[in-house]
């Protein structure tokens, strides 16, 4: 058991803590052989790999939502991934269908930088200083209710690979455009289509205030002061080490990287994008990889004849992510077996009804 799993077991039973590696994971697979079709796990790719070889399906937050709710078959959707994607899953698929999460307290520190009761105070002050110019955009690594929101006011989600559609799409709606939560995906987004970096504003929610220099007409992005706290850990002292010791070697990056990073950097995008890029390059190249270890060490496993290394050696792994273990996945499943709905994820059906808005304008972009 690593540190976090014993720093990290409240309320996980003892007989699961003390339990064998071999006889969790042969509970795991008698479980799914007994339940068959109507229990469907996806698992995200940031999940561990003593998790992730169970999953029934792997991908990003939203795509594993998405086969969620094709799968009609599935009664039973137990989510190995963060609180918020368990919420969009429970979204988007049938009244008949249930949706876990095996560990309550596996959340994301970017997704709980913007709650309902901040944003709604910013945007308050936001439209009296801007009136009814702007229009909300959120990563879907967010809430339930601020993807609501989001939706209630005329809004769409966007991901890591669409979002430089949506903020083109949000530009045709309105003038200005507020971008939750992340603000590293939304200056780079931004950027990238050509909005200078002097008409980006930022919200900061914990004083209330526009932090800006410059004359308000100007203001074209008003970007959510949040952030990932694994990607914001990527430095450009990480860069200049690379790029000294592995002369040659090509960076990539996730989008939620800081800015100054993502311009330093050869290749920036989505967990998809960087997973594609290093699939179709040839044998023999080497490549520095900005995001998420788990990931990082798994395609270093499955691409042997390529030298591929973390951009930063000391990252830790997502700690939240980390919290959905074998030992929380089998008691989640034990208790499904014998027909109790522990760690159920239900959205209210208000929220959810806007939050499909946010999320269907998206898809409707698609």
């Amino acid at each position: 058991m690593d540190l976090l799993q014993m720093l990290d077991t409240k309320g996980l039973p003892e007989k699961y803590r003390s339990m064998p590696t071999e006889e969790l994971e042969e509970r795991v697979r008698s479980i799914k052989n007994k339940l068959g079709r109507k229990l469907f796990i996806p698992g995200h790719h940031y999940q561990k790999d003593e998790v992730i070889q169970f999953a029934d399906a792997t991908g990003d937050s939203l795509k594993l939502a998405q086969l969620s709710a094709e799968n009609r078959e599935a009664e039973h959707i137990v989510f190995c991934g963060v609180h918020f994607m368990a919420e969009t899953a429970d979204i988007l698929t049938m009244k008949n269908q249930k949706v876990y999460l095996p560990d309550m307290r596996a959340g994301c520190s970017m997704a709980d930088m913007a709650d309902i009761y901040q944003t709604e105070r910013a945007w308050a002050k936001l439209t009296e200083l801007f009136g009814e110019s702007i229009l909300p955009l959120t990563y879907v690594n967010s809430t339930a209710a601020i993807k609501s929101f989001v939706g209630e006011h005329g809004g769409a989600t966007v991901t890591s690979s669409n979002a430089e559609k949506m903020v083109q799409w949000a530009f045709e709606q309105k003038e200005r455009l507020l971008f939750l939560p992340d603000q590293h995906l939304g200056r780079n987004t931004a950027y990238n289509i050509g909005i200078p970096l002097e008409d980006m504003a930022v919200w900061n929610p914990l004083a209330n205030e526009l932090e800006y220099s410059g004359p308000l007409e100007k203001v074209k992005v008003i970007l959510w002061k949040g952030h990932c706290s694994v990607h914001e850990n990527f430095t450009v002292e990480n860069i200049a080490h690379v790029r000294e010791a592995y002369p040659g070697m090509k960076i990539i990056v996730h989008p939620e990287c800081r800015r100054e990073v993502v311009a330093l950097s050869d290749m920036a995008g989505s967990t998809n994008y960087i997973i594609d890029a290093i699939s179709v390059s040839p044998p023999g190249s080497s490549w520095a990889i900005g995001t998420e270890m788990n990931l990082v060490k798994r395609i270093i496993q499955q691409h042997p004849d390529k030298q591929i290394i973390s951009l930063n050696p000391h990252m830790c792994p997502c700690l939240t992510m980390n919290r959905i273990d074998l030992h929380h996945l089998v008691w989640c499943l034990e208790e499904l077996e014998q027909g109790k709905e522990h760690n159920l994820i239900e959205v209210d059906s208000v929220i959810a009804e806007n939050a499909r808005k946010a999320l269907n304008r998206m898809l409707e972009q698609s």
